[in-house]
């Protein structure tokens, strides 16, 4: 389907990309556009079949086109993404926020025409996206992801209907997907009713006695409730077996990474804890990154393996497609966005942003304020001052750097610990106040350990 449009080409600017293309994209039909010097009709529109996109490839190749510019709508645009890239284009994905329309007439001929203007003169920023083995990594952990979120919903509907039999299971056991909780629904739902018989299925490291645990196994059972619980528990079993099979496929994932890694592997320091991560991994996440990557990400106080893994997923393990910490943090948006007029600052703070790796620092961040480390106590000091949830956005930063500079440097991570830290700022605390005293004519003595004021 063609179009006829005027295009007029703006004077005084150079053209960096003269092959450049852009599409539209929509749900049922892209709109491509290329320059008006290219083809009589420079905007047409193809459907979204795959017929439709390998002959909107061929009419890219006829034109002449080595680069396409698209719009990240929805997941529209991953089947157009995919093929064209197969078919050897260079394709640029760009947020719609760096490609916004000037104000007037909005078309999605208009639209493909302006993003193909931009592209021609090199004014677009392409979005980052893995590549290779670590986009399987990634899809692979986000499938993980979405099935534990199912799994946790098929809990939720187990513990309603054992509450609604005023079976308080979930009051005398810590979680009830544990290896006493099970063992109990599991019998519920095989048909045993007798309090005493369910709860000899307690485990020996339950808190709970046995007594107590009988005592909350006395309900009222009714059919549809036992009718849900099971159907909730055969769901819930199937979510782990399909997390088990995207567990196979991360592991071959990282098989290849580590086949491709050309890292130099020392030996593997201990671990920080030995403690069991929920919804762990069958196999040792943290050594397979560890060969990969060439260093121990956990070292890092707040990075556990599953995290660790899941930042590679988002990131990859090459970092240099930002060339400083600093870019890497702007990047996630983690870093303050200054907006200036007239010398006046007119806001600092950080952007919004969708980013899952933003999200996961945020979560490490909160994990470590609760730590005697030095990113806890630069967390709990900052949390006073400016308040929690800016005080968890700059320790996410902190972590940010520091896992920027493990993968791109191959930093080791040492912790100085709390108590190094409060000095250090007790040391910067003093030093200011003898510049401020000796500025106003004073000068500070110390009087039982503890500095004083003196005229001098």
């Amino acid at each position: 389907m063609a179009r006829k449009t005027r295009s007029r080409k703006p004077r005084g600017m150079p053209t960096v990309n003269p092959h450049a293309a852009a599409i539209d994209i929509g749900a049922t039909m892209h709109m491509a556009a290329v320059g008006p010097e290219r083809d009589a009709d420079p905007v047409r529109a193809f459907g979204t079949f795959t017929g439709d996109l390998h002959r909107l490839a061929d009419w890219f190749a006829k034109c002449g086109v080595t680069m396409v510019a698209m719009e990240s709508t929805g997941v529209y645009w991953i089947p157009a993404y995919e093929l064209l890239e197969q078919r050897g284009f260079e394709v640029v994905l760009v947020n719609a926020r760096d490609a916004k329309h000037v104000p007037g007439r909005k078309t999605d001929v208009s639209d493909a025409q302006w993003l193909q203007r931009l592209h021609e003169y090199d004014l677009l920023r392409g979005s980052f996206r893995p590549t290779g083995d670590i986009a399987t990594l990634r899809a692979y952990l986000r499938q993980r992801e979405r099935l534990l979120d199912f799994a946790a919903t098929h809990i939720q509907h187990m513990q309603k209907a054992l509450t609604q039999m005023n079976l308080q299971l979930h009051h005398v056991v810590s979680d009830i997907t544990g290896v006493t909780g099970m063992k109990i629904i599991r019998a519920l739902v095989a048909g045993e009713r007798d309090p005493g018989v369910l709860a000899s299925h307690r485990d020996r490291r339950c808190r709970a006695s046995p007594e107590t645990i009988e005592k909350a196994l006395v309900g009222n059972d009714r059919e549809e409730h036992i009718f849900a619980l099971a159907q909730a528990l055969e769901l819930y079993d199937v979510c782990q077996e399909k997390v088990a099979a995207c567990d196979a496929c991360i592991q071959e994932a990282l098989k290849r990474l580590k086949a491709k890694a050309a890292k130099p592997v020392g030996k593997l320091p201990p671990p920080r804890n030995s403690t069991k991560q929920p919804n762990a991994f069958a196999f040792d996440v943290r050594a397979a990154l560890h060969a990969i990557l060439g260093v121990d990400l956990t070292q890092i106080h707040g990075l556990g393996s599953y995290l660790a893994l899941k930042l590679v997923g988002e990131c990859g393990t090459d970092l240099s497609a930002w060339p400083s910490a600093k870019h890497f943090t702007s990047w996630l948006c983690l870093a303050p966005s200054n907006k200036i007029s007239g010398g006046k600052v007119l806001s600092s703070k950080t952007r919004r942003s969708g980013s899952r790796a933003a999200a996961l620092l945020r979560l490490a961040a909160v994990a470590v304020g609760k730590t005697e480390t030095a990113l806890g106590a630069f967390q709990r000091r900052l949390s006073a001052r400016i308040g929690k949830a800016k005080a968890i956005t700059a320790t996410a930063r902190k972590i940010a750097v520091l896992f920027y500079n493990a993968l791109r440097h191959g930093m080791d991570y040492a912790d100085p610990g709390a108590s190094y830290y409060e000095e250090r700022y007790r040391h910067r605390v003093l030093t200011n106040l003898q510049r401020r005293a000796k500025a106003f004519g004073y000068a500070l003595h110390e009087i039982n350990g503890e500095p004083e004021a003196a005229v001098s």
